[in-house]
């Protein structure tokens, strides 16, 4: 079975909260758990270090026959995404 969890990211996404946003969401892919929507609206800031979680964890994802979807990015936060090449690899939905 296949199941969906959303998880929300609040504030920045950089080296110093991207070990811990990491670890939390691996943390929910369990059992049938296999994809993760993650909610980017109260996101202000993604660097170099959080867009390595969420190739990680879309990766995760992946492995086990789901995906990671990205909601509601602020612009800022969406032409990031963008340069990095990320939208390619990640859904994102507005």
């Amino acid at each position: 079975m296949n199941t969906s969890v959303t998880y929300k990211s609040t504030g920045r996404l950089d080296t110093v909260t991207a070990g811990a946003a990491e670890k939390a969401l691996l943390a929910l892919l369990v059992d049938d758990v296999n994809s993760i929507t993650m909610d980017l609206s109260e996101l202000d800031y993604v660097s170099s270090a959080g867009l390595r979680v969420l190739l990680v964890v879309a990766k995760a994802a992946k492995a086990r026959g789901g995906k990671l979807v990205l909601t509601a990015p602020k612009p800022a936060i969406l032409e990031v995404i963008k340069i990095s090449g990320f939208d390619r690899i990640i859904s994102i939905q507005p």
